[in-house]
C-alpha cells in the first residue's frame, strides 16, 4: 500500500504541474509552496516559545479547529502557534488570521519533507482536524513522541481504516494520542479495530463555533437593507444545481426576499445566477448605491441578492426568516448546516446528505428539512413561510439541536490540562 501512496503523491504533484497555467486554485496551491522550507526555517529562527501546530485541510476545517486553537491561545499565552493548510480554499482565506503566529501551506507528504518541517518547528503537540491523514508527516510526529491529537474526527464503516486492505491506514490512527470522535458509532467503529483505550466521544467543535459566531454577531448595513419588512430565504453555499431548484419560485414570487451566497464567486457563475433569477443585483452593487444615497430600502426593486464576496454567510443567516443549505443537489452532499441552524432558522436542503451527521441529525428533530425536486422545495418554502406554527417549530428545533450539542471545545482542552500536554 505504501507503495501506491507515494505513487498518489506523485501524480497529484504533477497533475498540479500540468494544469497550473489554467487552473487559479492549482496555482495557488503551487505557488504558495515555492521556497517553503526557507520561509519556514526563516519564521522560526528566532522562535523560543514552545510551538502548538494545527494542521487543516481547508476553510471547514478551520473553523472547526479554531474554538480549540483560540482556546489554547487565550489559556496558554506563553505558546506560539503553527496553523497550516493543505488547500488555497483554507490558506488563502485566512493567511492573515490574528490567532496564529505563522501560517502556511502545508507541504506536500514525503518522509523528508516531514522530517524538514518538524525539525524546524519542533511542536510541543499536534492538533489534526477532523481528517485528512498524511502517513509520513503522522508517522514522524509521532517518532519524535510528540503527542497528537485528532479534533472532532468521523468515521464510517465504508472507509479503508475498516477494510482488509487499510493496514496503512490503520498504522496512521495508531500514532495519535488521543482521538476526540464527534459520535458514538465512530467510536465503535474504532473498537472493532482494537483502538479504544485512547478515544473519546468528544462531540464536534463546529457547534462551539456556530454559537461563538451567532452570539457575537454584527449587523451587516446592506444586507439589512435589502431585506427591510420582507419575508426572506438566505440560500448559502450553492452551486448550479442548487440554484436550478430554486430559480422557478424566486421569480415567482417577487415579495419575498433571497439571498443567495454561492459557493463559487467566479464570475462565470455569478453570471449564470443572473440569468437564472430575473430580478438580481449583487452585493457590490447594491451597496455602492445605498452609500451614494441612491436607493433606500423600501425603492430596491430586485427581490433577488447576490453574494460577490467570501466571508459573510455566517451571518447572512441572521437575516433570514428560511434558510437553505446547497450542495444536497451535487455528488458530493450538503454543506455546512449548522451555521444557520444556530441562529433558530428551519434549514432545507437537498436529497444528499446522509453523510453528514449533523444533516441526518437535524432532520430527525425537526430542524432540518431534506426534499429532492423542485417541486418539494417549492412545497416546503410555501408550508415554512405561510403556517406560523409549522416555522415556529421548526425554527426552535434547529436551535436547540445546536445549544445540546455545545462542549467538545472544553473536553480537548481538559485533556490537554489533564495530561499537561502544555506544562513544562
Amino acid at each position: 500500500m505504501l507503495f501506491f501512496y507515494k505513487l498518489f503523491t506523485l501524480l497529484y504533484s504533477f497533475g498540479i504541474r500540468l494544469i497550473a497555467p489554467w487552473n487559479p486554485k492549482a496555482k495557488k496551491w503551487l505557488d504558495g509552496r515555492k521556497d517553503i522550507f526557507s520561509k519556514l526555517q526563516q519564521a522560526f529562527a528566532s522562535n523560543t516559545k514552545p510551538v502548538v501546530w494545527m494542521h487543516c485541510a481547508s476553510l471547514g476545517e478551520f473553523e472547526q479547529g479554531r474554538p480549540v486553537l483560540e482556546k489554547i491561545r487565550a489559556e496558554y499565552p506563553g505558546v506560539a502557534i503553527l496553523l497550516t493548510f493543505f488547500s488555497p480554499s483554507g490558506y488563502e482565506v485566512r493567511k492573515d488570521y490574528s490567532g496564529a503566529d505563522w501560517i502556511f501551506y502545508l507541504p506536500l507528504d514525503s518522509r523528508a519533507n516531514a522530517e524538514k518541517l518538524l525539525a524546524i518547528a519542533k511542536p510541543q503537540l499536534v492538533l489534526w482536524v477532523k481528517y485528512e491523514y498524511w502517513y509520513y508527516y503522522l508517522t514522524a510526529i509521532k517518532k519524535r513522541n510528540t503527542p497528537l491529537l485528532l479534533i472532532s474526527g468521523i468515521y464510517r464503516k465504508g472507509q479503508p481504516f475498516f477494510k482488509w486492505y487499510g493496514g496503512m491506514h490503520r498504522e496512521m490512527l495508531a500514532c495519535f494520542a488521543h482521538l476526540f470522535v464527534q459520535n458514538k458509532a465512530s467510536k465503535d467503529l474504532l473498537e472493532k479495530i482494537n483502538i479504544t483505550d485512547n478515544v473519546t466521544v468528544g462531540g464536534d467543535t463546529r457547534f462551539d463555533r456556530v454559537i461563538e459566531i451567532a452570539e457575537g454577531f454584527k449587523p451587516i448595513d446592506v444586507v439589512a437593507h435589502f431585506c427591510y419588512n420582507h419575508k426572506v430565504i438566505v440560500a448559502g453555499s450553492t452551486w448550479d444545481e442548487d440554484e436550478k431548484e430554486m430559480d422557478h419560485y424566486a421569480n415567482t414570487h417577487p415579495e419575498i426576499r433571497f439571498v443567495i451566497a454561492p459557493h463559487e464567486i467566479d464570475e462565470d457563475h455569478l453570471q449564470s445566477i443572473e440569468k437564472l433569477f430575473k430580478n438580481t443585483i449583487r452585493f457590490s452593487e447594491l451597496r455602492k448605491s445605498i452609500e451614494a444615497g441612491i436607493i433606500a430600502d423600501s425603492q430596491i426593486a430586485n427581490n433577488v441578492l447576490i453574494i460577490d464576496n467570501i466571508g459573510m454567510l455566517s451571518k447572512l443567516y441572521h437575516y433570514a426568516t428560511v434558510t437553505f443549505i446547497g450542495g444536497g443537489f451535487g455528488e458530493d452532499g450538503v454543506h455546512n448546516v449548522l451555521e444557520a441552524a444556530v441562529y433558530g432558522k428551519p434549514v432545507v436542503y437537498g436529497p444528499v446528505y446522509d453523510k453528514y451527521i449533523e444533516a441526518v441529525e437535524l432532520e430527525d428533530c425537526g430542524g432540518g428539512l431534506s426534499v429532492g425536486s423542485a417541486l418539494e422545495l417549492e412545497a416546503t418554502f410555501n408550508e415554512l413561510l405561510n403556517d406560523a406554527e409549522v416555522l415556529e417549530k421548526s425554527a426552535f428545533a434547529a436551535k436547540n439541536y445546536v445549544y445540546t450539542h455545545k462542549g467538545a471545545t472544553n473536553k480537548v482542552m481538559d485533556h490537554i490540562q489533564e495530561k499537561r500536554l502544555l506544562t513544562n
